[in-house]
Formats: structure tokens, C-alpha cells, sequence
């Protein structure tokens, strides 16, 4: 019987980035953005796996993530899943704990994928060649001429659909909204994220506005934890405009009770908060239980290998911040290739090497 490979060690390092411009969105504002990096070694090869969350995040996946996965069997991920799961009950498994859970999660992916000397996606098997994504930024902190150069540089690669934020100034949204539809054409989607800045009645009044310059996504109208008032959106919100909201779910059963509630025409999964591509999995098999499709949030460059895995996932957030971040720290980032990302089967696992040299600058 040939042994099979044993977790030899995990390392853990934070990254903070400060952003190319001060972003906002309807309800707060930051200046940086830290990527937390979990590598995990086994067999002569080395999985890389992260997050986007607080530094602390990193000082869990030390003192406690990394004690129960060490000596466990490489190729078993699911186990390794469960024993992390089990070892943060005292903490409060949401928030900190799974982002965590989620960096050790993608490194022992990409880990198992190395072994076998394949590329993630061929480990999991395409339901897809390429997953569709969308240009998102378009922060309240921009002005009107920065909102409208960044998405219709986005039309002109290519890129379909495009997001913009909502939310700091409920009566100059309107505006913004129109001048984002005058610069990006007709032919492309127009969507909006709210982050949950608005009341309920003020939200059902902005979409019938939004409406004019025919926006077909209104996500986070109102707060994620408002579960009746996104269900009173989606009833009444104007045809062909999808209400969407998940991306502060961490487990299945935060996802459950939303879908439960009827509160979401498309369900957003964010695999660096619900615990790794292991949470991003179950997700997407609730939702086609109740026959809801899936969004995935931000982080592009990790999206794409698990969401060209799945048959349910509408598209890919091509966040600007993150893809930003991804293409400074990581070499073999994908590229967006007419409005989809396509995964690289000539690379094994996730594909990514980072940059130590120009990482290593905002190492904290």
C-alpha cells in the first residue's frame, strides 16, 4: 500500500494593501485592505491558500487551525474541515473563525490538486469552460467622472455587467446612477449595491428610480439581517430587477433561513467568509435545492476554479480592490478574457505563486 502524504506544517502571513483611491459604500468606509495567506506543506509541495479579513484571522490559524490540521491526511480535506470546524466552537465559529477556517480550506485544495499534479478545477471536474463576471467598484467615494472612466473601462474589455455603490447620498444616487448608464451604453447590465444603507420604503422608492436607467440588480437594499424587508423588495421591486443579498453568510445554516424566507432572487456565497471552497460547496447544492442560483462575492482570482465546478453559479464579482490586490501579490492570476475567467488546467492547483519580493512590503 503506498503511504499517503501527512500535513507536515502550516504557515501563516498578513498582508495589508492600502487601496489606489479612499473607497465607500453606503455604510462605511476603509483606506486598506488585509489578504491573511495560509501555506500548508505535505509531500514535497506546498498549498497556498487566503482570505480577506483582519489580521486576526492569522493569529487563529497559528495558535489553533494549525495544531489540528498537522499530521492529518493531505488528501482527505473534508476531515481536515471538520476538525477546524469542531476546534472553534469556544470562539464563535462566524466572522474571524471561518474567514480562517477559509485560507487553511483554499491551501489544502490547491495542496491536494498539487499532489496529483493537476490543475483545481480538474481535481473537481468542469460543469463549465469559463464563468461569466462583473466589473464592481464604483465606490460613493469616486466622483461622477472617476465612476463613469472605471465602468466603461470595463465595457471596453469586454465585460458585460457592472456594478456600482449606492447609498452615501440617497438623494444624488439617482444621478450617479443615470450618469453610470450614459457612460457604459445600453447594451450593458447595470447593477447596484446598496450595503444595506437604506429603509425599506426609501429602498422600494430608489428602485422604481433606478428602474429609468434600467438596473437589473439591486443588491443589499436593505440589511442582510432584515430577512422581510428583502422579501418585501423582491415582491415589489420592478420586473427585471433581481434582488440579491448572502455575502455576509458564513454556514449553511445562516443561508437556510434566507432562502427559507424567500428574501433573494440570487443568492451571493463569498468563499473567503464561509469557511473555504468546502462552505462555498454546500452553498450552491442548498441553493439548487430551492432552485436559487449563486453570485460569487469578491475574490476572483479564487472563484474561479470552484465556480466553473458548478452548474448554478451565475457569475464571478470581478471586485477591484481584490483583482487589484491578486494581480500585485500573485503570479498566475487570471485574466478577464471576453467577460469571463477560465481557469488554466497547464497550472497545478489554484495556479498562483506569490510575489514574495513585492509582498513583502506590506507584510504585517
Amino acid at each position: 500500500m503506498v503511504e499517503r502524504p501527512r500535513i507536515e506544517r502550516v504557515e501563516v502571513d498578513a498582508y495589508t494593501v492600502p487601496t489606489d483611491f479612499p473607497e465607500a459604500d453606503g455604510t462605511m468606509k476603509w483606506s486598506s485592505t488585509t489578504l491573511v495567506l495560509a501555506t500548508v506543506y505535505a509531500g514535497g509541495q506546498v498549498g497556498l491558500g487566503y482570505t480577506y479579513a483582519h489580521k486576526a484571522a492569522a493569529v487563529l490559524i497559528r495558535d489553533t487551525l494549525a495544531d489540528v490540521v498537522v499530521g492529518g491526511d493531505a488528501l482527505d480535506v473534508p476531515a481536515a474541515w471538520q476538525a477546524m470546524v469542531k476546534a472553534v466552537r469556544k470562539f464563535g465559529r462566524p466572522g474571524e473563525a471561518l474567514m480562517a477556517i477559509a485560507a487553511v480550506d483554499h491551501a489544502l485544495w490547491d495542496l491536494k490538486a498539487r499532489l496529483l499534479g493537476i490543475a483545481l478545477i480538474d481535481l473537481w471536474g468542469r460543469a463549465r469552460e469559463a464563468t461569466p463576471i462583473y466589473g464592481s467598484g464604483g465606490f460613493t467615494s469616486y466622483s461622477v467622472e472617476g465612476l463613469q472612466a472605471q465602468l466603461a473601462g470595463w465595457v471596453e474589455r469586454g465585460i458585460a455587467r457592472v456594478k456600482m455603490k449606492v447609498g452615501s447620498d440617497p438623494e444624488q444616487d439617482p444621478a450617479r446612477v443615470h450618469a453610470a448608464r450614459q457612460a457604459i451604453g445600453a447594451d450593458t447590465a447595470l447593477m447596484v449595491d446598496g450595503n444595506g444603507a437604506f429603509r425599506r420604503k426609501q429602498a422600494l422608492a430608489l428602485a422604481e428610480r433606478f428602474a429609468d436607467d434600467d438596473v437589473s440588480w439591486f443588491e443589499e437594499p436593505v440589511s442582510s439581517d432584515d430577512l422581510e424587508g428583502l422579501h418585501l423588495l423582491r415582491d415589489r421591486a420592478p420586473a427585471g430587477m433581481a434582488i440579491a443579498a448572502g455575502e455576509y453568510g458564513w454556514d449553511t445554516w445562516y443561508f437556510r433561513r434566507m432562502l427559507e424566507a424567500g428574501a433573494v432572487d440570487v443568492l451571493q456565497v463569498d468563499t473567503t467568509r464561509c469557511g473555504g471552497f468546502s462552505g462555498f460547496t454546500q452553498a450552491s447544492a442548498l441553493c439548487r435545492a430551492y432552485g436559487v442560483p449563486v453570485s460569487a462575492h469578491t475574490a476572483p482570482t479564487l472563484h474561479a476554479h470552484v465556480c466553473a465546478a458548478l452548474n448554478n453559479v451565475w457569475h464571478i464579482e470581478y471586485f477591484h480592490d481584490h483583482a487589484r490586490i491578486e494581480e500585485m501579490l500573485f503570479e498566475g492570476c487570471l485574466k478577464p478574457e471576453q467577460g469571463t475567467l477560465r481557469p488554466d488546467s497547464a497550472r497545478p492547483g489554484l495556479g498562483l505563486t506569490l510575489r514574495h519580493a513585492d509582498a513583502e512590503k506590506y507584510h504585517v
